[in-house]
């Protein structure tokens, strides 16, 4: 038990002696050039739809054959499910605002030609306006930071009047980077 011990213990020290000055600056250096991987689109697809769709679908009023009843989370976990939502909300707009992001995969065709633009016609616009783009991933941010803030309060009226914005800032960005001039 000593013996191995005692290996643990040299082993840490040789580990700490490898991280010298030069492995430290070498290893921030890599991690200010991160690269990009993804779209945009696949971004939006995997990370903010499904989140702001969980937000706006939490609370709300349903009218149906049965009558009116309101949307409210009810359990521990579901506010925590919204938390989460909010979370992915706020850093996937991180995401976003990062450089040299395609706004589709190369080859992906729009799914909704003629109502959307093509891939590269809406990366050559966001790279036309940068700071817009990026000021509308900002007030996604802004809207998560209110979202993550009314769930942890519980406060569905909160996230209701939160849910409306946040439908704002996205189409405001769609309208933008998204459609078709004449679709606008």
């Amino acid at each position: 038990m000593r013996t191995q011990m005692a290996g643990v213990l040299c082993s840490a020290v040789l580990g700490l002696t490898a991280l010298s000055p030069a492995a430290i600056a070498q290893s921030k250096t890599a991690k200010a050039d991160r690269p990009v991987y993804l779209s945009i689109k696949e971004i939006m697809e995997s990370i903010i739809d499904p989140s702001a769709d969980a937000l706006w679908g939490a609370v709300g009023t349903v009218l149906d054959k049965d009558g009116t009843r309101e949307l409210l989370p009810t359990t521990q976990e579901q506010w925590v499910d919204l938390r989460h939502a909010a979370v992915r909300i706020i850093e996937g707009a991180n995401l976003l605002m990062m450089k040299d992001r395609e706004a589709a995969p190369p080859g992906v065709r729009s799914e909704a030609p003629g109502v959307e633009l093509e891939g590269p016609q809406m990366t050559a616009l966001i790279k036309k306006n940068r700071k817009a783009f990026d000021a509308f991933a900002k007030a996604l941010q802004g809207v998560g930071s209110e979202a993550l803030r009314a769930s942890d309060g519980k406060d569905g009226a909160q996230l209701l009047e939160v849910g409306a914005r946040m439908e704002n800032v996205c189409e405001s960005c769609h309208q933008t980077f998204w459609y078709p001039p004449e679709k606008r």
